[in-house]
C-alpha cells in the first residue's frame, strides 16, 4: 500500500427531509446566491422546500446551469456573485450544477485574468468560495469530493481541476428525489459510479486489501439495486443504497494508498466535448476497449474482479479476466446504455486521430495508472471503440 494523506470536510446529511435542516448550516447574515440547472427542481418540489428552509435570508437566484456546465454561463454566474456581494452558494442539483458552483467558488477568489486557467495550467485552488448542496441527482460523486469538470462550447474542450478549497462545505442527501428522476439519467447515474470504482480499482494487485474489498463492495451493491431502481425509482430503500453508493464510489475512500487510472475518463470528455455524448455513455464507449487494449497491465485485478464481483471461479487468470471485461459491457447494456460510438454517431470517423491530436496540442502524454499511455494509444484505444 502507498502512503497517503485523506481529508474529506464535506459534512453529509442524509434522508428524508434533511433540506429542512439547512437554516441550521448556514449563519442568517448570509448572501446567499442559488444556484440550478434547467428547471427541473420547480416540477419536483425541491425548489419550494429549499425557499422554504431559507426564509428570512438575503436569498439570489441563477438558473439554467446545463449539462456538462458551461463555462460561458457559469462567468454569468461569477458577476451575480461579485455584483451581489454573495458570501455564500447553494447548488441545487446533480453533478453538473455542483461542478459548476466549484468552478465559480474557485474563480471567485482567483485574482488572474482568465478564469479558464483554473483548467488549463490545472492550478488546485486552496481556498474558495463557501457552497454546499442540495443533491437531486446520484451519479457523479460531486457533492463529496473536490473535482469538478467544465465544458467550454466555442472551443469544443472539457477540462478537469480539483483542490483542498473546493470540497463543498456541506451536502443534503435525500433519497426521496430520486422518484422523479427519468430512467436514462438514473441508468447514466449509475454506470458513472460504476466506472468511478473501476477507474480506482483496475490497475494492479498493491496488497491494499481493505480498499479493494470498500470498492468491491460499491459495485456489488450498484449490481444488486440496479434492477430495483430501474423498474421503480419511487423504492425509497433501493433510492437510499444508489445515492450513497454514488457518493461512496468518489469521496476519496476507496482511492487512497492505491493507484488509479482515470484514462476512461480523459477520453470520454473528449467525446462529450466533440459530440455532446452524456458523460457516462462515454465512459461505457471507451471501457472494452480500455481494458482490452490495456489488458496484460491488468489481468490480474481483471481476474479478481471477475471472480469477487461476478463470482466467476472457473478458468485461468486470462480466462476470468476476459469474462470480467464482458460482464461490465453486458452490466452497461443491462442498463439500457449502447457501448460503440458508432451507435451514438455516423461522424465517428476521425475522432480517435481528434482526440488524440488534443491530448499532443495540451501536452498530455502519459495516461494510465503507468502514466505510460500516449497520444498515439488512446488514438488506437478509440479506434476500438468504434
Amino acid at each position: 500500500m502507498k502512503n497517503f494523506e485523506f481529508k474529506n470536510p464535506t459534512k453529509i446529511l442524509f434522508g428524508k427531509d434533511q433540506i429542512q435542516k439547512l437554516s441550521q448550516e448556514i449563519p442568517q447574515d448570509t448572501n446567499i446566491l442559488l444556484l440550478y440547472g434547467g428547471g427541473s427542481i420547480k416540477k419536483n418540489g425541491i425548489y419550494e422546500q429549499v425557499k422554504t428552509a431559507l426564509e428570512g435570508y438575503n436569498l439570489e437566484e441563477f438558473g439554467g446551469i446545463p449539462a456538462n456546465p458551461e463555462y460561458d454561463v457559469l462567468m454569468e454566474a461569477l458577476k451575480v456573485v461579485k455584483e451581489k456581494n454573495i458570501t455564500f452558494m447553494l447548488a441545487v442539483g446533480g453533478g453538473s450544477v455542483i461542478d459548476g458552483v466549484k468552478f465559480i467558488s474557485a474563480a471567485a477568489l482567483y485574482d488572474g485574468e482568465d478564469p479558464w486557467n483554473i483548467l488549463v495550467e490545472k492550478i488546485m485552488p486552496e481556498k474558495g468560495l463557501p457552497f454546499g448542496t442540495v443533491l437531486t441527482l446520484p451519479a457523479t460523486g460531486s457533492e463529496m469530493n473536490s473535482a469538478s469538470v467544465i465544458t467550454r462550447s466555442a472551443t469544443k474542450e472539457k477540462l478537469a481541476f480539483s483542490g483542498p478549497g473546493v470540497f463543498p462545505v456541506f451536502s443534503v442527501l435525500d433519497p426521496s428525489v430520486v422518484a422523479s428522476i427519468p430512467e436514462r439519467q438514473i441508468a447514466n447515474g449509475l454506470a458513472d459510479a460504476f466506472t468511478h470504482v473501476l477507474e480506482q480499482y483496475m490497475t494492479y494487485p498493491i496488497d491494499a486489501l481493505l480498499q479493494d474489498r470498500m470498492a468491491e463492495s460499491v459495485m456489488q451493491t450498484l449490481i444488486e439495486i440496479a434492477p430495483a431502481i430501474m423498474k421503480d425509482p419511487s423504492d425509497y430503500q433501493a433510492a437510499a443504497n444508489f445515492m450513497w453508493s454514488c457518493t461512496m464510489a468518489l469521496n476519496g475512500t476507496i482511492r487512497v494508498g492505491v493507484p488509479t487510472d482515470w484514462a476512461i475518463h480523459m477520453m470520454g470528455h473528449e467525446l462529450t466535448a466533440l459530440f455532446g455524448i452524456d458523460h457516462a455513455r462515454t465512459l461505457a464507449i471507451i471501457a472494452e476497449s480500455h481494458y482490452t487494449y490495456n489488458f496484460e497491465s491488468k489481468k490480474e485485478k481483471l481476474a479478481q474482479y471477475a471472480e469477487r464481483v461476478w463470482n466467476i471461479t472457473e478458468g485461468s487468470i486470462k480466462e476470468k479476466a476476459k469474462a470480467g471485461n464482458q460482464k461490465t459491457i453486458e452490466f452497461n447494456q443491462s442498463l439500457g446504455i449502447k457501448t460503440r460510438l458508432s451507435d451514438y454517431t455516423s461522424n465517428y470517423k476521425g475522432a480517435a486521430s481528434e482526440v488524440a491530436r488534443r491530448f499532443e496540442e495540451r501536452g498530455v502524454s502519459g495516461l494510465g495508472e503507468h502514466r505510460n499511455l500516449t497520444p498515439a494509444d488512446t488514438e488506437k484505444i478509440v479506434e476500438m471503440a468504434y
